[in-house]
């Protein structure tokens, strides 16, 4: 209620029109706003810029061009990945006036996973790993080998320094990605060898033939791991079930190719009551589980169930047994390759 003299003043409001409106676009809008890329800018998302030069090493394995990474963590906490596929395009691309190597390094959706002649089956979807890990970078130092020539080029803060240049000749081929985090962004930069460790052993036990090699140089003597998997994902369940009492000695594997899609399932039993079921979809770990997941799950309990009718095994039982019962104490890992997966919440 207002009485009568009294004298009403008025908020004065903040200016809201077309020049409140800001634009970022490419650096400027991963720099601004790095956890919608990453995850975060702490421990968690500082590790995952190491895992997005990493899978693009592995999307070169899926593709059957790489079968050996190498990453260090330098005494600056810097890293150093290198693999030996087949290295990132160097010629121009005509419309951009540069090469393709820049291109790749320097803008948001740009890179070889949109179609299926580069890669028929990647983890990486987006085209902004790279880009981003460069964005978010102190400094980035680029080589690559390829076609017998040696290309580098150096980024201050995914800004580069200078054009990439041909540097010298090689016999080798693949790529060598140096980069150092910007303390800017990060509020930690020092990298855990054994959180990094753990991810590249997954990595090597999903491709099984690849070589994984880790090494810190910060720690005297110098800690190193190399991993290499024959068996793939059986030997992943079995490293599972390590300090387990196992029901059967060799986990149960099989694998099935079609045109596009590969699966292969590896299953033990132990003794514990709870069940532990990995999925992967083209080496993402898809802890939401999917149609991959949920289609073992209803086959898995629909099979033993068949079996047991057919063999005379539940003659006594009525009814049939039921998803908790044939997965109490199962460990198992199931990895599917294909063209265009979708994923949900994929941190980009």
């Amino acid at each position: 209620m207002v009485t009568p003299g009294t004298k009403i003043t008025q908020k004065k409001s903040m200016a809201y029109d077309s020049s409140s409106i800001t634009i970022l676009e490419g650096r400027d809008a991963v720099r601004k706003r790095p956890a919608m890329y990453i995850g975060s800018t702490s421990e968690i998302g500082l590790h995952h810029i190491v895992y997005e030069v990493v899978d693009n090493s592995i999307d070169e394995a899926l593709a059957g061009y790489c079968d050996t990474i190498d990453v260090t963590i330098h005494l600056d906490n810097s890293i150093t990945v290198i693999d030996n596929g087949r290295g990132i395009p160097v010629d121009e691309i005509k419309k951009e006036k540069r090469s393709a190597a820049e291109v790749v390094m320097t803008k948001l959706h740009a890179g070889g996973k949109f179609d299926s002649n580069a890669y028929k089956v990647s983890g990486g979807l987006h085209g902004v790993g790279v880009s981003v890990v460069n964005f978010l970078s102190e400094r980035l130092h680029l080589e690559i080998w390829r076609d017998g020539k040696t290309y580098e080029q150096e980024y201050a803060r995914g800004i580069p320094v200078a054009p990439l240049k041909q540097t010298g000749k090689t016999r080798k081929r693949g790529t060598k990605v140096t980069f150092k985090p910007d303390a800017q962004i990060f509020t930690e930069t020092s990298f855990s060898f054994d959180k990094l460790s753990e991810r590249l052993r997954e990595k090597a036990f999903l491709n099984k033939g690849i070589r994984i090699t880790i090494k810190d140089e910060r720690e005297e003597p110098e800690r190193s791991h190399e991993f290499y998997y024959k068996g793939g994902i059986a030997e992943f369940v079995k490293h599972l079930n390590k300090n387990k009492s196992t029901l059967h000695d060799k986990p149960i594997y099989f694998e099935k190719e079609g045109d596009a899609l590969s699966i292969e399932v590896a299953i033990q039993y132990n003794d514990a009551y709870d069940e532990k079921v990995y999925s992967f979809a083209n080496n993402i770990n898809t802890v939401d589980g999917g149609t991959h997941l949920s289609g073992f799950r209803s086959a898995f309990t629909r099979t033993i169930n068949a079996y047991a009718q057919s063999s005379g095994l539940a003659k006594n039982f009525k009814g049939s047994l039921t998803g908790d019962d044939v997965r109490e104490g199962l460990v198992a890992v199931i990895s599917v390759k294909l063209p265009q997966p979708q994923f949900e919440g994929q941190t980009k």
